[in-house]
């Protein structure tokens, strides 16, 4: 069988299915006793595996949709973003915000809950206005915002069926400039988080929890970008954010002017995201406790740098989405990609997770984290259960992990 894309994980389904049209998708779903659906394998875990049947989304061709009234596209489940957003652009419209790799596919970043950045801007899932997934018996069924449903029906880890469709949000199509600035004291993330944040329409900040600097903080702007942050001049070249990296693969800097979807993301479509030779946590905690984060992570630096790449930091605005890592509150992502050390990495986490776990984190669901104890997490988990139990009584699409998780 085949791995995810970082080769950390080989899956263990006794099949895998590549459909190139829904009525073959829901004929395969209806003739399996266990599915998951696969998109473009960014899950770091066996998140997405199943003894039964893996089923391809990404074969499924993307026939984008756009609703010039409603101000909406549909594309297909499997779909990367990067081709979504392009075609978009091509025909004047945009979204809101994108990853910070524009490889992943739009329903398996939906459904784990996955983000950009912005104080004001939410997940991706939060702009989903509607879903179409294939459910156990193979019928097509369609869930909208507003509907009683649809709050637990997007960020939905894959348990509730394959969704083939999804309809975003949109906007028409814009500018950004991005400009990185480096070697900012580390006591501003302390004494100015909310001044960092709020500088741009985006911002990430980059550490390593070993050093007293914050090495680098991304900003992209819909409009002009300081000319210092902290007394900080942005960098005159091209900058990666991991050591030794080449700098084609990031998208444009230096301020230049350019498409959305060509500055949205840190990673240009055509380049191996990030490094590709890696592992992936990520916890999202209210935005209240990130100080208390900072504190209990920084005497952890030692340990954390000797098996980190880089850390960075983003804010996602609140939403109503049942199992979001952003559901009822506004939360700040802290997110480590790791040396492929999966022994050593996993043995760390426990100590990670012993400072955010109380403070309220949630690991995001795509990502390598130890704790299975999140139901509590999530206020809404007892309806969620109750959906799964309607829509999929037979609990075709779960699997050991997810119905650990899930309780």
């Amino acid at each position: 069988m085949e791995f995810n894309w970082a080769s950390s994980h080989r899956y263990g389904a006794a099949r895998l299915a590549h459909p190139s049209t829904i009525d073959e998708a829901r004929e395969l779903v209806a003739g399996a006793d266990r599915v998951r659906a696969l998109g473009t394998r960014h899950t770091f875990t066996g998140l997405a595996d199943t003894p039964g049947l893996l089923l391809s989304t990404t074969g499924l061709p993307m026939d984008l949709e756009i609703d010039e009234a409603a101000g909406t596209a549909t594309v297909a489940g499997g779909a990367r973003y990067g081709e979504v957003a392009i075609a978009l652009d091509a025909r004047g419209w945009a979204l809101a915000t994108m990853a910070s790799l524009p490889h992943i596919s739009v329903a398996g970043a939906v459904a784990t809950g996955t983000h950009g950045s912005g104080n004001r801007t939410g997940s991706l899932a939060a702009a989903v206005r509607a879903v179409e997934i294939i459910g156990p018996d193979g019928a097509l069924r369609r869930v909208s915002r507003g509907e009683p449903d649809f709050a637990g029906s997007v960020v939905a880890i894959g348990a509730l069926g394959v969704v083939t469709r999804v309809t975003l949000d949109i906007e028409p199509s814009y500018v950004i400039r991005q400009a990185v600035y480096r070697d900012l004291p580390w006591s501003r993330a302390e004494t100015d988080f909310d001044a960092l944040t709020g500088a741009a329409y985006s911002v990430s900040l980059f550490l390593d929890w070993a050093s007293d600097r914050i090495a680098q903080v991304w900003l992209k702007s819909r409009g002009d970008l300081p000319g210092e942050l902290f007394g900080v001049a942005p960098a005159d070249e091209p900058v990666h954010m991991l050591a030794g990296a080449t700098t084609e693969a990031v998208t444009g800097q230096q301020g230049m002017p350019g498409p959305w979807h060509d500055r949205l993301p840190h990673f240009k479509l055509a380049f191996t995201p990030s490094r590709g030779e890696e592992l992936q946590s990520e916890y999202l905690l209210p935005r209240s406790a990130v100080q208390e984060a900072f504190a209990g992570l920084r005497p952890l630096g030692r340990r954390i740098s000797e098996l980190l790449q880089i850390t960075e930091v983003r804010t996602v605005a609140a939403d109503d989405l049942w199992l979001s890592c952003a559901y009822g509150t506004d939360v700040v992502g802290i997110h480590f990609t790791w040396v492929k050390d999966i022994e050593r990495v996993y043995a760390l986490l426990p100590d990670i997770e012993a400072v955010l776990l109380p403070l309220g984190a949630r690991p995001h669901w795509g990502k390598c984290f130890v704790t299975t104890d999140v139901a509590d997490l999530y206020p809404r988990m007892a309806d969620f259960r109750a959906l799964r139990a309607r829509v999929d009584p037979g609990g075709k699409f779960g699997s050991a992990l997810v119905d650990k998780l899930l309780g």
